[in-house]
C-alpha cells in the first residue's frame, strides 16, 4: 500500500519497512520512555526506589530496558521484548550513536572539548572518539551536545570529570534514529512502525 492515508491493521496485515518485514506487533512491544531522574534502570529495585517499569503500569507485556540510564540522569529510554535488537543496539560492534544533552559546571575551552573528540581514558581503558558541540554558556557553566557510540557505565560523567568539567545534568535526546522529541518526563508511547524499521534496519535486521 503506498496511498497516502491507507490503513494497515499490524495484527493481520504483513507490513514492511525499506522491504523489511516488521515482526508480528502482537509478540513484539516498543517503548519509548522519557525517564525521569530519580528513577531506577531495572523492573525491580530492592531498596524501594521507583523503577522504570513502575512509570510502565498500563503496558501489559513485559519489556526490558535497552541499556541503562544512571539514577541521576534522564532522558530517552527504550524498553522492548525483542532480544534481537536490544543486543545488535548495545553491542558495541554495532556502534550505534547516543546523544546527550549534557551541562557541565565550569567553562570548558577548545583544548578540553577535543580531548573529548580525540577520545580520554576513563575506567576501562580509552574513549572512542565522540562528537562535542557547545549549545550555550551560562553562568560560568555550559551545556553541551555529546554523541558517543559505546555503551560504557557513566560514561559521559566520566568524560567530562576526566576533562576537570564535572557533569550536573545529563538527558539522553537521541538512540540512533530513535528521538525524544517533546515527550514529558515519565510519559511514555509506543513506538510507530516507521521507527521500529528504521532502528533495526540500522542494526542490520
Amino acid at each position: 500500500m503506498t496511498e497516502l492515508g491507507t490503513k494497515a491493521d499490524p495484527r493481520t496485515d504483513r507490513i514492511s519497512v525499506n522491504g523489511r518485514p516488521l515482526p508480528p506487533v502482537s509478540e513484539l512491544h516498543y517503548i519509548l520512555l522519557n525517564k525521569p531522574v530519580g528513577v531506577v534502570t531495572t523492573l525491580s529495585d530492592p531498596e524501594g526506589r521507583e523503577t522504570v517499569r513502575d512509570l510502565l503500569r498500563d503496558v501489559r507485556a513485559r519489556v526490558f530496558p535497552v541499556g541503562r540510564l544512571d539514577y541521576h540522569s534522564a532522558g530517552l529510554l527504550l524498553l522492548t521484548n525483542d532480544g534481537e535488537l536490544a543486543l545488535r543496539l548495545t553491542h558495541p560492534r554495532y556502534g550505534i550513536a547516543k546523544t546527550y544533552r549534557v551541562k557541565v559546571k565550569g567553562l570548558p575551552d577548545e583544548a578540553a572539548l577535543q580531548r573529548l573528540r580525540e577520545g580520554v581514558r576513563i575506567e576501562g581503558g580509552k574513549t572512542a572518539p565522540a562528537q562535542v558541540r557547545v549549545l550555550e554558556v551560562r553562568d560560568r557553566k555550559a551545556r553541551l551536545e555529546i554523541t558517543v557510540r559505546e555503551g560504557r557505565r557513566r560514561e559521559i560523567r566520566q568524560m567530562c570529570e576526566r576533562i576537570g568539567y564535572p557533569v550536573e545534568k545529563l538527558v539522553r535526546i537521541q538512540l540512533g534514529p530513535l528521538t525524544l522529541g517533546k515527550l514529558a518526563p515519565g510519559a511514555h508511547r509506543a513506538l510507530t512502525m516507521k521507527e521500529i524499521g528504521a532502528l533495526r534496519a540500522a542494526v542490520g535486521l
